[in-house]
């Protein structure tokens, strides 16, 4: 059976066909004790990138808080699946990955408390993630929405999860807090840290469980999209971060380490106090979906922070391309990722297809196998651009990372020196909050890879990111690639042409890679 080690699987699994609770369970007086018996035997269909159907049997172990003192049980707590036997050859998932499956979109909270199967966390309060689960090709047909695996509300796929455990992986799913949580005081009790803090604290009672919990708990691969993906390269970069440990210690973690071995992140939404200047550059002169432009005076004075920003950085691409600037981030992007974006997936077309593809979209210039074009006319190509100004730091206190920023019974708060000056409710204070600063080091990845680098951070990294995407720009998973590169990790990252929010068209790649950087070799027998 070489299905994680090859091309993967690409598809969604069925429900469970078979339920065989196990009689037996371990007692301890420590309550971060994993119970390696207290499974229920559960058999699952997956579906292959050919059609072929394989049959999954894993143990499944239901909600599990993972710390001594939690604020919410519902959303602190993780589910584990092991494969015992697929297609009929028994597997030991002794040693093997484990796929660590973030479930959150939007910074909302992400409750397992309620699965009863693999890939079935969801956000606020649980259910199966959303996102097409038909077999996907790596290279999908341009603008073919609906042939990809997508979750645009963000979030973990559910094909993910299903392709590591028909791969022989372990996938455990924990759950977190989100931002709209609030007690009966009124208070938000969801809002950051809390979401990484709890993430943490999830491996820490993996790791702590070691040689009881199934899996290589040295070999954890986190996985998330958009704030998922943001929360899974951040989990990444601040492994063993002391910024955490009061936090950790408030919930009762346990005492073990919080590094991660390899990042899986789609989209991801991060670099917050930055996003906005970063989402003008890149998207400033694309008109809203109404035609209408957003105020260009804004629109200016955030791209001027965003470059000198970037100079700051002094970042410098990939392939020898030299520093990276706002006056050259496009030819950059262009060069390094757009144009063997578009190249990949026209190449994969028939010659009808690809003929038909460049009729209508004559502004790429096909020679000798490859794509060639403009990054004006690349944005043209684009569009309506998703969000207003500024994106993410509204004036208005509008945008969800407000809400993310929140703190006692305040629902929204400023985290941006622009956004506090230039805000509209009619806040006595023109600054922000005293704590933010903190907060922002504590939600940022590059925090931990720039200004305090991070050498008990992730080594490896897998990113990806639709083209089409523009729920944030296209600079701030390439300025992490970048980032990254230069300190000497593995970096794996491509863009998805004409693909949205939330894409995912290679998952058998990344099934294939994670075997790769983790040295796995699947142990079966009869």
């Amino acid at each position: 059976m070489g299905i994680g080690a090859t091309a993967g699987i690409a598809a969604v699994g069925g429900v469970a066909l078979n339920a065989q609770a196990s009689s037996t369970s371990s007692s301890s007086s420590d309550p971060l004790t994993f119970d390696p018996d207290a499974y229920t035997k559960l058999t699952t269909t997956v579906t292959d990138t050919a059609g072929d159907e394989h049959q999954v049997t894993y143990h499944f172990w239901k909600a599990i808080t993972y710390v001594a003192d939690p604020v919410d049980a519902t959303y602190q707590s993780l589910i584990v699946s092991a494969p015992v036997e697929i297609d009929g050859a028994t597997v030991d998932p002794t040693n093997a990955p484990i796929l660590l499956a973030n479930s959150i979109g939007g910074y909302m909270p992400s409750s397992v408390a309620d699965a009863t199967g693999v890939g079935a966390g969801g956000m606020s309060g649980g259910g199966a993630p959303s996102g097409s689960a038909t077999p996907s090709a790596s290279a999908s047909a341009p603008g073919a929405n609906g042939n990809t695996n997508t979750n645009a509300t963000g979030g973990a796929t559910a094909s993910n999860q299903l392709l590591a455990l028909a791969a022989g992986y372990v996938v455990i799913e924990p759950g977190a807090r989100g931002r709209s949580l609030k007690n009966s005081s009124g208070e938000y009790y969801g809002t950051a840290p809390a979401a990484i803090v709890d993430l943490k604290a999830a491996v820490r009672y993996i790791k702590h469980n070691r040689g009881r919990i199934p899996g290589d708990v040295d070999r954890i691969v986190s996985a998330g999209t958009s704030a998922g993906g943001a929360l899974s390269s951040l989990l990444g970069a601040s492994g063993d971060s002391p910024i955490y440990e009061k936090y950790l210690k408030e919930l009762g973690a346990a005492d073990a380490s919080d590094a991660i071995f390899a990042v899986g992140a789609w989209c991801p939404i991060t670099d917050l106090e930055h996003a906005d200047g970063a989402y003008e550059w890149n998207w400033g002169t694309n008109a809203l979906s109404t035609g209408k432009q957003v105020d260009q005076t804004v629109s200016k004075a955030l791209r001027a922070q965003f470059a000198e920003y970037q100079a700051q950085l002094k970042l410098r691409g990939l392939n020898g391309f030299g520093p990276l600037t706002a006056r050259n981030y496009d030819a950059y992007l262009v060069e390094q990722y757009l144009q063997p974006s578009a190249t990949t997936c026209l190449a994969a077309l028939s010659d009808a297809d690809r003929a038909t593809y460049l009729a209508k979209n004559t502004f790429i210039t096909w020679k000798n196998g490859k794509a060639a074009f403009t990054w004006e006319d690349f944005l043209t190509h684009v569009g309506a651009r998703k969000k207003t100004v500024p994106a993410f730091d509204a004036f208005d206190l509008s945008a969800g990372e407000n809400n993310e920023f929140g703190a006692g019974t305040i629902e929204n708060r400023h985290f941006t020196a622009y956004g506090a000056k230039n805000d509209t409710t009619g806040l006595d204070s023109k600054r922000v909050a005293a704590d933010i600063p903190g907060k922002l080091h504590l939600m940022n990845p590059m925090y931990h890879l720039v200004e305090k680098v991070n050498g008990r951070r992730a080594k490896h990294w897998w990113i990806r990111l639709g083209t089409s995407d523009s729920d944030t720009s296209h600079v701030v998973s390439a300025n992490l690639a970048a980032r990254l590169a230069g300190l000497g990790d593995d970096v794996n990252h491509l863009y998805y042409w004409d693909q949205g929010h939330g894409a995912n068209t290679d998952p058998g790649d990344f099934i294939t890679w994670i075997a790769k950087v983790t040295g796995h070799r699947a142990r079966t027998g009869k």
